[in-house]
């Protein structure tokens, strides 16, 4: 009876496991796609996953669980966050969020025009940026906080994204 009960109790915490790498995959591919389809638009490179930046990502995310609240981590990285509040708030949503700002960039004087903010999306699409590293957590309060960060940081004054 002892061995059964550890092997079922063996084979459960494999599976969730199993679960949790499969959800962990295709979140991670989520940002990838989306990204990399808005950096294709405009005909910059592929960005790729780096473990170690996702892992710095998590880590910041984790730290704003207590509060949910948009404060840049200061950090080495390049940076966009976002917060919504349905767990349907995906990885997908927030960076569609960030490409949304798109229209508000204006290539020929290099600045966001009427008044917008568009510094999000030209971090998504920088050039020099080559690697990507995020994390989505449930904060405290039931709002999800979404963080992406970029090795190499874009957004440099004077720089075209692309």
């Amino acid at each position: 009876m002892n061995t059964f009960t550890t092997t079922s109790v063996l084979i459960v915490a494999i599976s969730i496991l199993i679960i949790a790498s499969s959800v962990q995959s295709t979140e991670k591919q989520d940002y990838l796609n989306t990204h990399n389809a808005a950096r294709s638009q405009v005909g910059v490179p592929n960005i790729v996953w780096n473990a170690t930046i996702a892992s710095y990502a998590l880590n910041y995310a984790n730290a704003r669980r207590s509060d949910c609240n948009l404060v840049y981590s200061a950090g080495p990285y390049g940076e966009n966050l976002a917060k919504g509040s349905s767990s349907t708030f995906s990885a997908i949503s927030a960076v569609n969020l960030w490409v949304a700002e798109k229209p508000y960039y204006n290539y020929s004087t290099n600045s966001c025009t009427g008044g917008k903010h568009c510094f999000h999306y030209t971090q998504v699409v920088w050039r020099d940026s080559v690697k990507l590293g995020c994390a989505r957590v449930q904060c405290t309060n039931g709002w999800w906080f979404v963080i992406c960060n970029y090795d190499t940081p874009g957004n440099y004054i004077g720089q075209y994204p692309y």
